[in-house]
């Protein structure tokens, strides 16, 4: 390494940190960014932009506005949370919509070795298979409260992998309600991948299983029905416990990142206010580097008017470009065209990063795209960009 200066001064890189972030997290997230740029360029001069302090959101009133969680009463929202009865069954729902074949794979874990059958008698896997093709040629009529989908669900299912290894595990009745559960699932989850509008109630959702497990064979819904809720009531403790684990970041601790967001679209000038006065008091080169909401207030401030100082925009896992598309950026239009003073523009995303968003499309000439790959799954790959020393090298590389 080897320090670089232009002109005998040092390049300064101007840091904007993305939504939530409050301290200690940001000291934290600030020594990691400097020691990651130091690691690959000595003589840099980091400076943060710690809008979250004197902009970010609060909650005025003391949560006011959040329902209180379950088990709690307002005013007590910090105190221990009791069992909700439906919890560990909704916490399961969830997980099936986002993998039907989710129970299916707890079943199939379960399977032993097949043992022998007697003479002339049918696979379990080859009644549920002729069951589901026969529910298939049914259309969609025995789940049209769930919309259409169902013939195409029932012909996946049958030709699923984990289908046999379940067969085996269960008897034919657990099977039914199994098999029921991840039609139903398929079909709610098509429908909000299709951003359909209307999703229907958990009473809708659990007559239609019912019906479409009688017609795999299973006996109509009584008492005993619920001993067969094991494999659903298994995975829906387990979602139980890690929403309870989450719970405390959906409602109370994740208000600021929602909240910035909001806020600064709503009143974001003084976040540009800022950013641009510290920018100002500063010799170049200057770089600004921004995350998230810190990439949209840093291009914000550079396209409203020329900071001369600034000779290179670095955005990780931000959203500018797609708000700009979508006509959501404060500071530019579709199809208006960046600005002339505008600086070279980095833009890095993580491809599993579902907040990371191109620019070079939008922008012709102006926007360079550079994957990193975290090894991360979203959320996660959000918050990797800076632990991840390629995000660090690219910066350097681009730096005036």
């Amino acid at each position: 390494m080897s320090d670089r200066v232009t002109g005998g001064r040092m390049t300064a890189v101007v840091f904007v940190h993305g939504t939530g972030v409050r301290e200690p997290g940001f000291t934290a997230l600030l020594e990691r960014v400097t020691a990651g740029l130091a690691a690959q360029r000595d003589g840099l001069r980091v400076l943060p932009y710690y809008w979250g302090a004197a902009h970010g959101a609060t909650l005025a009133a003391g949560g006011a506005s959040l329902p209180p969680r379950s088990g709690t009463t307002r005013g007590l929202r910090a105190g221990p949370v009791e069992p909700d009865p439906g919890e560990e069954t909704t916490s399961a729902w969830a997980l099936l919509y986002d993998d039907p074949y989710a129970e299916l794979a707890l079943a199939a874990a379960g399977s032993g070795p097949v043992a022998e059958r007697p003479p002339g008698s049918v696979p379990p896997q080859q009644s549920i298979r002729a069951l589901l093709t026969a529910l298939a040629g049914q259309g969609d009529a025995p789940a049209a409260e769930l919309g259409p989908g169902l013939p195409r669900a029932c012909t996946d299912l049958a030709a699923h992998p984990l289908l046999g290894p379940a067969a085996d595990a269960l008897d034919p009745a657990d099977l039914a309600v199994v098999a029921a559960r991840s039609l139903t699932a398929r079909l709610i989850a098509d429908a909000l991948d299709a951003d359909y509008p209307l999703v229907p109630v958990g009473d809708t959702r659990d007559a239609v299983t019912d019906r479409i497990a009688e017609a795999l064979g299973a006996p109509p819904r009584g008492a005993e029905r619920g001993l067969r809720s094991y494999l659903l009531r298994t995975a829906g403790a387990v979602a139980s416990r890690a929403v309870q684990r989450r719970r405390r970041a959906l409602t109370e601790a994740a208000h600021p990142a929602a909240g910035d967001i909001l806020r600064y679209l709503s009143r974001g000038a003084a976040f540009r206010d800022g950013l641009r006065t510290l920018v100002a008091g500063l010799e170049p080169p200057v770089a600004v580097v921004g995350h998230s909401l810190g990439g949209i207030i840093a291009l914000d401030t550079l396209i409203s008017a020329p900071l001369p100082q600034v000779g290179l925009l670095v955005t990780a896992g931000s959203q500018g470009p797609f708000l700009y598309e979508s006509g959501s950026l404060p500071s530019l239009e579709h199809p208006a065209p960046l600005p002339s003073h505008v600086p070279a523009w980095l833009n890095l995303y993580d491809p599993r990063d579902l907040l990371g968003y191109l620019g070079a499309e939008l922008f012709p000439g102006r926007v360079t795209d550079v994957p990193v790959d975290s090894g991360q799954p979203f959320p996660a790959a959000h918050s990797a960009y800076w632990t991840n020393p390629v995000v660090y090298r690219h910066i350097v590389d681009h730096l005036p």
